[in-house]
């Protein structure tokens, strides 16, 4: 018999592109494989016609040998052992298989999942932050279980699902008019998607599959680290089910508000108070860094609210040698309390004092007068006393407010 032309066979031109080559295949076989067509011995021999011309016509050599010499530059192959290739393997060597496989698992192998992730919030001090640290936490975390290897069921007592065959899901392919098929894949309702059917639950999961314990992780904190950042700890996470892949530990870094920097970035921030003597006449003073304390050249006339930047005196970059800088501002302390001062407690006392003079030498005056010790030259000498000192005291407060407007 003789065989049909291969571009026929695949129904395309002779200087057809491997893209469209390549696509009147994939529509040709979605139509006759046998896969789809149970039973047919017409559905197959047509899908090895065309699985056989799409090899020929695929490979560059063997197209262009046929172009040449047609039929005549292949033996005749036997083909009495063929045996098509799977739905799932045809569409695999189109780059599908990931895809494919994310929804078919195959008989007797039921679909894995990979565990969940876990999140642990670490709190940290600025000082931690900048020097880098490790930090011991203990997290919950469901371990495999031991007697029944994450199945749930006691060991001898499980059989594989006969709806899905193992699968943990069911596949159903129907045509949608022309050559388009719609698959539909759901999870098995027998099983719950595991595959296996439990006959007795493990008795040491109570059929969970895991067990909780708690775990002790270090994590190494770079130095540099900001605040809301998180570090991933791979394989750290809730076990995967059927022997999935576990999943990860996010730690969450938050760090701690300092007493005296704030942050930004790579940049620390402070604030420094000065006198308005220092402010008038400069000069040098000692301020706090995150690793001790600096000197600070202060020129004179400052203004107060001065911001003063200090090279590499901020917090590393993270994975870098490098620093930020920190950068403060200088306030001048304007207050009242220096005028005061100045006429305090100095001036409560001359107060005092010339109040007592008044009344000593009144007294004194009033004995010689009298020639002898009379207790009522003493009192009145006292009544002046005081009326000397409350004046006082009210002339100093007056001058104590008149300073303050001045200020």
């Amino acid at each position: 018999m003789e065989k049909k032309d291969y571009y026929e066979t695949l129904g395309v031109k002779r200087d057809v592109s491997q893209d469209d080559l390549k696509k009147a295949f994939r529509q040709l076989a979605r139509k006759y494989h046998p896969d789809l067509n149970k039973g047919s011995k017409e559905s197959e021999e047509k899908f090895k016609e065309i699985n056989e011309a799409y090899q020929v016509l695929s490979d560059p050599r063997k197209k262009g040998e046929y172009d040449n010499v047609g039929h005549a530059a292949f033996r005749p192959g036997d083909t009495s052992g063929y045996k098509p290739p799977s739905y799932d393997d045809l569409f695999r060597d189109f780059g599908l298989g990931d895809i494919f496989d994310a929804f078919y698992a195959g008989p007797g192998r039921a679909q894995s999942t990979a565990g969940a992730d876990l999140w642990y919030k670490i709190e940290l001090s600025l000082t931690d932050a900048f020097n880098g640290t490790k930090n011991t936490v203990e997290i919950p975390h469901l371990y495999e279980c031991g007697t029944c290897l994450g199945s749930g069921a006691q060991p001898g007592f499980t059989r594989t699902c006969t709806t899905c065959g193992g699968s943990g899901e069911l596949i159903t392919v129907r045509r949608s008019g022309g050559y388009q098929e719609v698959i539909t894949i759901i999870q098995c309702p027998e099983c719950g998607g595991r595959g296996t059917i439990i006959g007795k639950p493990c008795e040491t999961c109570q059929g969970r599959g895991t067990i909780r314990r708690m775990r002790r992780i270090e994590v190494s904190i770079p130095a540099g680290v900001e605040d809301g950042q998180f570090l991933r700890i791979a394989g750290e996470g809730e076990p995967g089910r059927n022997h999935g892949l576990p999943g990860d530990l996010y730690a969450v870094v938050h760090i701690k508000k300092h007493p005296v920097f704030e942050r930004q970035g790579a940049d620390l921030y402070s604030t420094t108070i000065i006198g308005r003597t220092t402010a008038l006449l400069g000069g040098e003073i000692t301020i706090p860094t995150i690793t001790g304390s600096a000197t600070l050249k202060i020129p004179r006339e400052l203004q107060s609210h001065t911001l003063f930047r200090l090279k590499e005196q901020g917090m590393p970059y993270l994975n870098s040698r490098r620093r930020g800088d920190l950068l403060t501002e200088v306030i001048v302390k304007i207050s009242e309390e220096p005028a005061k001062k100045q006429v305090g407690w100095k001036g409560e006392k001359l107060v005092a004092l010339l109040a007592l003079i008044i009344a000593s030498t009144d007294f004194l005056l009033r004995f010689l007068e009298d020639g002898a010790w009379i207790p009522g030259n003493l009192f009145i000498s006292m009544v002046i006393f005081l009326v000397c000192y409350a004046t006082g005291w009210v002339l100093l407060n007056v001058y104590r407010r008149i300073l303050g407007n001045a200020e």
